[in-house]
């Protein structure tokens, strides 16, 4: 390519000014989501910020065990929650489309090589063989090859596209063959690469069903801890209650919210997502794997998403006359003796099936273009071509009848799907280029119709047929033609009917609506229909999961609940996805599938304990209040319950067995927690006021250690010894600690009627081939016994030694307790209650 031939550039005077004046091909900087906004949403919460101002309280006040039982949890997830959003903004941040390898623009009448970013609008462009198109702009003049374009990374179709002067070249295309120059007319964040990398880069990830019904839980809670708290601290200054007393009711009524449900549905995602990469996908988003298991519908893509992106020879039909292992030798010889291989020439070389040597006699060779539609060789025997039929039938010396027949037989095969291609040979003395050597087609003999396919990757059959037995609806939406994916979609075991994208772009919104919903096979659909695809699916209530590989796909993937990419993929489309396969194998989306109502399941179960220990303390809380019993609870106390619930709920989560999709566990959690709640707040309110009003009758003295005394007069500001009130304070202790022991072992019990081991424990579930619930349960009852034992423990927890009276009292209530509950969750008897149940 000449510079006499070049159309006229800018010069660097008029480039530099452009610069300046902000036309440059300035990539892509930043995203939706500033440092200052995701500490802001994840550290500083309004949960968070209670939490921070109570423990720096405590912590004025020398109450440093208080200030880490009551902070310690939030900012642990806090500090998760930090991390995991500042490494998904970063990771988005990085996303460019464009390569940054340098580019050549005309400067000054001159050829010269600038970096992508240096590049100007009015820039003169030229381009070559294997360039990336870094801009958007038409072609100029008339170059001495014919310029076509690979635009497979934005449209998802595999063949080059011819570009004429005046065709609009679009930025993230590749010159797949011929030279070129081109005006650039829309750069930076205005050019086509530059709007699907903004698009990218959005922060558009969703609440899962499980996020959403904790979200809401926990902010029902915050409202009635907010309401309880106005009214007991309120009541609290009317007493005149000491600095630090009123700091610790503080962190015990903010306690209640069960903020560990955060933390613990955090672990458990990133314990799926490590489990799953042990099955070859790479979770992106801590949230997917649930996602997926949600999913009711995929919308996928075809060409290396469904296949592999390889052809695989489906057959050989040799025309009349000819021998079929002629025509496979001959098919053969020539696949392996062309010198610059396409995919087809490819697949058909390395098909082991195939007879024939590659020749050393090669006179001459014409490359598949998609402008010829043909390639060929000449050997010192004659030429060989292969190409598309209709294109060679005009120059077969077959009989008419003969070449008509081969048409009918082509058509047939397409109809199917399937990709066509006739072979044809000359006779020697024949060439492959006219007298201006040009490529032009010989006379040539028709010898076998040669019919391939695309290879469906391993496991897709298998896989679709399992997903339609669980329900999930599947998809196929690609730039192809509709008769192509039809075809391709039912030897993936597909059904269902197929409509192309100029029809589904002339339908009204509602009808639209109708038809995404309605058809399985979406065919030569842009880009952008895609995300419209996904988000009629929405619209519809459907959750959906999107599958592909190419750039084309990366807004619709973003759009989706889950966006899964192929690694084999390009880079964009990998960044933005959820989930990435790593083997780009279909066969692992069953399993994280079924990682995912593990997952459900197993923070379901936690939920169960979580819930019912916060309505057991609220409820206490409550009646004790209004029975002017002092208050029952402690921080350290408080505290004790991540024995009790803490580390049961974090093991009953990771030993979680898969199972159904739970919709309705809001009122699965109402049926247990309600009657769980009010029947162990009642025995312990009772438990509670029995202890209380044996101390203060002087039946009963608690064995306090030295060191509870100085709290007391630290909690109360009354004086040991001096004044009377000192024994309400004791009863104090003495009727928390018998709460916290009656509490406590309830929790423990509570793991055996979610996990029974026996038909004793099946009140509210079925006996579990699980025993390691069982082992736990007594482990943390072997626990707390320590804990009440040791001196050490028990004053850390603020608690009496268990003597007598509170044994007395604590154990025979459990006992009762058991089998009240027992009933309650048997025969549903608050549902009973309520006329809810008959």
């Amino acid at each position: 390519m000449t510079a006499t031939m070049a159309p006229e550039g800018l010069s660097e005077v008029e480039a530099a000014q452009r610069a300046r004046d902000g036309r440059g091909n300035v990539p892509v900087r930043g995203s939706s989501r500033t440092t200052a906004r995701i500490l802001r949403t994840t550290v500083f919460s309004f949960y968070n910020n209670v939490l921070f101002v109570i423990g720096i309280a405590l912590l004025a006040l020398g109450r440093y065990s208080d200030a880490l039982v009551s902070v310690g949890l939030g900012l642990i997830n806090a500090a998760l929650s930090a991390v995991q959003e500042l490494r998904a903004r970063r990771a988005l941040d990085r996303l460019q489309l464009l390569a940054r390898e340098p580019v050549t623009v005309v400067r000054d009448g001159t050829p010269r090589p600038v970096a992508p970013a240096d590049v100007v609008e009015g820039d003169l462009l030229v381009l070559r063989t294997g360039d990336q198109v870094v801009v958007d702009g038409p072609v100029l003049g008339d170059a001495p090859s014919a310029l076509e374009v690979d635009e497979s990374l934005l449209t998802g179709e595999a063949d080059p596209v011819p570009k004429a002067p005046g065709d609009q070249l679009l930025s993230g295309s590749s010159v797949a063959s011929g030279e070129g120059w081109q005006r650039a007319e829309a750069v930076g964040p205005a050019s086509h690469a530059g709007r699907l990398t903004l698009a990218a880069r959005a922060d558009t990830t969703d609440q899962t069903p499980l996020q959403w019904r904790i979200d809401l839980v926990v902010r029902l809670i915050i409202l009635l801890v907010l309401l309880m708290s106005g009214a007991i601290l309120a009541q609290a200054l009317l007493d005149g209650s000491t600095v630090l007393r009123f700091v610790q009711t503080s962190a015990v009524l903010s306690g209640l919210v069960p903020y560990g449900l955060f933390f613990l549905i955090a672990v458990a995602y990133a314990v799926g997502a490590a489990r799953i990469a042990g099955r070859g996908a790479l979770v992106q988003q801590t949230n997917a794997v649930e996602a997926l298991s949600r999913v009711d519908v995929i919308c996928t893509d075809k060409t290396g998403t469904l296949t592999s992106g390889r052809l695989s020879l489906v057959g050989v039909a040799p025309a009349d006359g000819v021998a079929e292992e002629d025509a496979r030798t001959l098919l053969g010889t020539f696949a392996r003796s062309v010198r610059s291989p396409n995919a087809t020439t490819a697949a058909l070389a390395g098909d082991g099936s195939l007879p024939g040597t590659a020749t050393d006699r090669l006179d001459d060779e014409v490359e598949f273009r998609s402008s010829l539609r043909w390639s060929g060789i000449a050997t010192g025997d004659g030429t060989v071509v292969l190409g598309a039929p209709a294109t060679l039938a005009p120059h077969l010396a077959d009989p008419p009848d003969v070449v008509d027949g081969l048409l009918r037989r082509a058509r047939a095969h397409a109809a199917r799907g399937l990709r066509v291609l006739l072979l044809a040979r000359g006779p020697a003395g024949t060439g492959l280029r006219d007298d201006a050597g040009r490529p032009s087609l010989p006379p040539v003999s028709a010898q076998a119709l040669v019919v391939l396919g695309d290879e469906l990757r391993e496991g897709v059959t298998e896989v679709l047929a399992g997903l339609a037995e669980e329900g999930v609806a599947t998809k196929v939406i690609s730039g192809d033609d509709p008769v192509t994916v039809a075809a391709l979609a039912h030897r993936a075991g597909l059904a269902g009917e197929a409509i192309g994208g100029p029809e589904l772009a002339a339908l009204e919104p509602e009808r639209f609506d109708e038809a995404v919903d309605t058809f399985t096979v979406f065919g030569r659909v842009a880009p952008e229909q895609k995300e419209q695809i996904v988000d009629a699916l929405r619209r519809r209530g459907r959750h959906v999961a999107m599958l592909g590989d190419g750039v084309n796909d990366a807004r619709a993937l973003k759009r989706a609940h889950v966006g899964v990419a192929m690694r084999s993929g390009s880079a964009v489309t990998r960044d933005v996805a959820d989930i990435v396969l790593l083997d780009d194998s279909f066969t692992t989306l069953p399993p994280a599938r079924t990682e995912g109502r593990r997952i459900v399941s197993g923070v379901g179960s936690s939920m169960y304990l979580f819930l019912s220990r916060v309505a057991t303390q609220m409820l206490v809380i409550l009646v004790v209040t209004m029975l002017g019993l002092g208050f029952p609870y402690t921080p350290t106390q408080v505290g004790l319950t991540l024995f009790t619930v803490g580390v049961p709920t974090f093991f009953l989560t990771m030993w979680a067995r898969p199972g159904p999709p739970a919709d309705d566990l809001l009122l699965s959690l109402a049926r247990f927690v309600l009657p769980v709640g009010i029947l162990t707040a009642g025995f312990g309110a009772a438990v509670y006021a029995g202890l209380y009003e044996l101390v203060l009758s002087g039946l009963s003295t608690p064995n306090l250690p030295s060191n509870v005394y100085s709290l007391f007069e630290e909690y109360t500001g009354l004086r040991y010894g001096v004044d009377a009130d000192f024994v309400t304070a004791s009863a104090t202790l003495g009727a928390q600690s018998g709460l916290s022991m009656f509490v406590s072992v309830a929790s423990i019990l509570l793991i055996l009627l979610l996990e029974p081991p026996a038909r004793l424990f099946t009140a509210w579930a079925p006996v579990s081939p699980d025993r390691r619930p069982t082992w736990l349960a007594v482990g943390l009852f072997l626990a707390l016994v320590v804990v009440l034992i040791v001196p050490a423990t028990r004053s850390y927890f603020g608690l009496t030694a268990p003597d007598p009276p509170v044994v007395y009292a604590v154990v025979p209530t459990v006992v009762v307790w058991f089998v009240v509950v027992s009933l309650a969750l048997r025969h549903r008897l608050l549902e009973r209650l309520l006329g809810l149940r008959r």
